[in-house]
This record gives structure tokens, sequence and C-alpha cells, in this order.
């Protein structure tokens, strides 16, 4: 028996109510904020990944779908969201447009990488990007943004964290003062972080394992490191997200998992959550436009995996809007009446009155528990004496009380009701 491959999921119908209010709520925070969206192919030039997220990266090294398509080209099944919207932004000029341009998608992503809670091999993701505009007052809004979309799926008991990681100018005397620290206790550290002391010291904070988060713990802090510049851009953030009367933590340890970071990082996750709890975060990535071949171009993103935010929607007990379903259930007796099922249920369609017509052979008693089933408001019921005096008996699902009316007269009793 064939199953979905590991690390994938099949979205059944009774999930769609969480994923479609999921990506209501993400339209309307994102038009509220004048953000348009954008949507990029599912697979890119792999160079463009590798030069963007980084070489020493898990996600390059382990965890990218690569594959060469017949042209001989180097493909890869896009490992996150940002590089393509990059991409996209100097392929076709957008830097000619008034700046902030404001860009958000909704696409799958695909990594390599052990199956957890709400995130898979295949995980969808919604992100949004700002270009060309690198004040704090962005950031701000940024991360308002991101809080005030959790708010409106009435999340609560949720955790804003901040740090800042410096520029290129600040960046490389941290990375200095942070490896001659963990040179000190290399010979404990695990295999992957002996590998990341080497070429990506940064990521040495964000480990799991117990004992390198015992070390991470007292390492030098970034924000201790920053230039001016860095420094005031953090301070002045901070004065703006107390201006908007945002909780936030500066979290020392917190980096991001993507080399092209830069200054502003942040992550939101529930409070009660573990290490792999986070529903979503971002930062600045002021450099990425630069590194893939444009001008210099501030940048600013953040992206939530929907699956976590479905999952915590569940465990909060949170109510959500059940998807709309057809309202008549169309049942018969006989087989002159079935031909009337198939017209009736098309005419009521037509005009916008979803409706379920059954042309099996079961028995009425069936059909009225199918009804059931279908949470339908009402149940038509079309007989041979229906068919023959051009009526159809209408019953209310909710009380059991059913009238007989002219088949014309039906799409207004449905409006009105049976009264």
């Amino acid at each position: 028996m064939y199953r979905a491959p590991r690390g994938t999921s099949d979205i059944l119908p009774e999930e769609q109510a969480y994923w479609r209010h999921i990506e209501q709520k993400v339209v309307n925070v994102c038009h509220l904020y004048g953000y348009e969206r954008i949507d990029t192919p599912t697979f890119e030039d792999t160079r463009l990944f590798s030069r963007s997220i980084g070489e020493g990266t898990d996600i390059v090294e382990k965890e990218m779908y690569t594959f060469e398509d017949k042209g001989g080209n180097q493909l890869t099944l896009r490992p996150e969201g940002t590089a393509p919207v990059c991409r996209a932004y100097l392929e076709h000029g957008m830097h000619n447009l008034p700046q902030p341009v404001k860009l958000y998608y909704m696409a799958p992503i695909f990594r390599y990488e052990r199956p957890q809670a709400g995130r898979y091999r295949e995980h969808y993701q919604f992100g949004y990007e700002a270009y060309g505009d690198g004040a704090p007052t962005l950031d701000a809004e940024v991360i308002d943004m991101a809080w005030q979309f959790f708010s409106s799926l009435n999340l609560h008991r949720l955790s804003l964290n901040l740090n800042s990681i410096g520029c290129r100018k600040c960046r490389p005397g941290y990375l200095a003062t942070l490896k001659d620290y963990y040179s000190k206790y290399a010979q404990g550290l695990c295999s992957d972080c002996k590998v990341r002391l080497e070429r990506n010291p940064l990521r040495l904070l964000d480990c799991k394992q117990p004992l390198c988060q015992e070390v991470a713990s007292s390492a030098p802090r970034s924000i201790n490191y920053l230039c001016p510049e860095c420094d005031e851009h953090f301070n002045r953030l901070q004065g703006y997200l107390k201006l908007l009367e945002l909780p936030f933590e500066v979290n020392h340890r917190l980096v991001r998992g993507l080399d092209y970071y830069t200054r502003t990082v942040f992550e939101i996750k529930p409070e009660a959550g573990g290490a792999q709890s986070t529903i979503g975060g971002g930062g600045r990535y002021d450099d990425l436009i630069e590194e893939l071949g444009g001008k210099p171009t501030p940048a600013i993103g953040f992206a939530m995996g929907m699956e976590r935010i479905a999952l915590n929607l569940k465990k909060q007990g949170i109510a959500i809007p059940v998807l709309p379903r057809p309202r008549v259930f169309i049942a018969y007796i006989g087989d002159e009446a079935r031909d009337e099922v198939v017209k009736l249920a098309a005419r009521l369609r037509r005009a916008g009155i979803g409706a379920i017509g059954v042309v099996g052979g079961k028995s009425l008693k069936a059909q009225l528990r199918q009804a059931n089933n279908f949470a339908a408001s009402y149940t038509v019921i079309v007989g041979e004496q229906e068919v023959r005096t051009n009526t159809v008996v209408l019953r209310d699902m909710v009380t059991s009380e059913q009238i007989t009316i002219p088949t014309g007269e039906l799409q207004g009793r449905l409006n009105t009701g049976l009264r």
C-alpha cells in the first residue's frame, strides 16, 4: 500500500478549515500594512541558495533537495522563501519602484530534516519582505505586523525574543571573540558544533544540545560588540517597540539559522513551548540584494510555518469558522423523480445556492441520514407525485418541520425560511 513520503502530510478536508482561516488572516494583515502578493517558482538555480543562505549552513550542506534537469542545470526545491523573492526583486527591476517595496507569499518549502511537530520535509510558509528602507521604524512595523497577525488569530501566551547580531563592519570582531571563547570548550562540544566553530561560529549559540547550551549561556553577547550605527539602530528599535506596547525580551543567544541576517533578528514562540516551538521569526538582511548582484539595498522580512500555527490554534482550543457547505440536500423517491433531482440541483447552484443532489439507489430514510451527515439546513424531497404536480417537499433539518410548495417558489423559500 502506498503512503505519503516520510516528512510529508495530506491536508485532509477536516483540516482545511484551519488553513483557509489562516490564509484569510494573512491576506487581511498584509492588506492593512500595504503588502502585495508574489509567487515564485517551486525550484530555483541551486547557486541562488548556496550563495544567499551560506555554504556552511546545515540547510545548504544537509537539507536541500537538489537535482540536475535534462539540460544539465543544477536546480533546488525552494528551502526558504526570502532568496527567491530577492531574485525576483532584482530580475524585474523593482528597485525602480517607490521604496520600500512590500511583498508577501504563501508557498511550500522543502528541507530534508528530521520531521517534528508542525514541521515537515515539505511544509507551508507565509512570509513577507520589505525592500529599500533601513530605518528601525520599519523593523518595528514588521515586528508589529507579525504580532498583530497572531493576535487576529486569537493566539495568546506568546513571547517575542529580540537580538542584534551586528553588521559586516562590527560582526567580524565579535565572531573572533566568540571563537576564542568556544575554543576553550571545543573538546566537549557536539560534533555539529565542532564544525560550526570553524565554519559558522554564530550558529554555536543556537545549538539545542544540553552541553552546548550550557556553554552558550556564558558566551560573549553580540550587543556588547555592536558598532555605533548598529547600537543606535537597536536602541531605537527597542524604543519603538515600547511605543507600540509590544512586550519583548532581548535574547542574547538568538541568531536565526541563515547566514544572510544582519542587525535585527527576532522570533515569536508560545511561552510554554520548547526549543523547537518557534512559530515565526525573521530579521534584517541588508547585504543580501548586493550579494546577489544588485545595488546595496536594506531589507527585512518575517516568515512563519502554517502547520505550526494550525497546531497552536488546536492546542489553545481556539474556535475557527466552519467552511461553508451546501445548504440544501435533495432527496428523491422513485425513478421518475431522479431526473428532476439533477435539474433542480443545477438550477439552485446556478442561483448561487449550494446543493447536493443524490441520484443513487438509497432509500429515503438513508438519504435523510446522509443529509444529517452533511449538516444540510434543508432537505428538498421530490417524489413521483411532486413531479406530476410541479411541487417539492421542503424540510427544515433543525426543526423537522416540512411543507409542500410549488417548485418555482423554492429559491425564495430557501432565502426566507419555511414561514
